[in-house]
């Protein structure tokens, strides 16, 4: 367990026969449609050139977790050679409270500690308390900075 993540509770589920590997092309439809499901869809951000864009850079991937054939969680994860950063974490709604969220985070974790990343972040949509609960859950603690961006390409629906 590294610093970022604190120890399992013992009740906590450990979901059984879910295997977790890097996105493969076929993945793609089901994926989207679990980030629309997990309600993380934004009209201003393509999830198609989302995840183009992961898969054609080698410091980022798209993780999903399967069991059996479907896809029941997910996690966006990528380094710039200093941090790393999740996006997209997703579960199947119907499945919640079944360990998959923490199962996807840790492997993303483990992917980042592969890669000699030793701090990750994420960003959560302010008043989204019940996601800032899970990540509390597991760890995380709110970094005390601003997050500030700057659109600069347009696309038309930015936010």
């Amino acid at each position: 367990m590294t610093a970022a993540f604190e120890e399992k509770p013992p009740h906590a589920p450990q979901p059984q026969n879910v295997v977790v590997r890097d996105i493969e092309d076929g993945d793609i439809d089901h994926v989207v449609a679990l980030w629309h499901e997990a309600g993380l869809y934004r009209p201003w951000n393509d999830p198609l050139k989302d995840i183009a864009f992961a898969r054609r850079d080698p410091h980022a991937t798209v993780l999903v977790a399967l069991d059996r054939e479907a896809i029941v969680a997910t996690a966006m994860v990528g380094e710039d050679g200093h941090r790393g950063w999740v996006y997209y974490v997703a579960t199947d709604p119907g499945r919640r409270g079944e360990g998959l969220g923490r199962l996807i985070m840790q492997a993303a974790e483990d992917w980042l500690l592969r890669r000699g990343v030793w701090k990750m972040h994420l960003l959560v949509r302010e008043g989204n308390s019940a996601v800032i609960d899970f990540y509390e859950h597991l760890g995380f603690r709110d970094g005390k900075v601003v997050c500030m961006q700057k659109v600069i390409a347009r696309t038309g629906s930015e936010e």
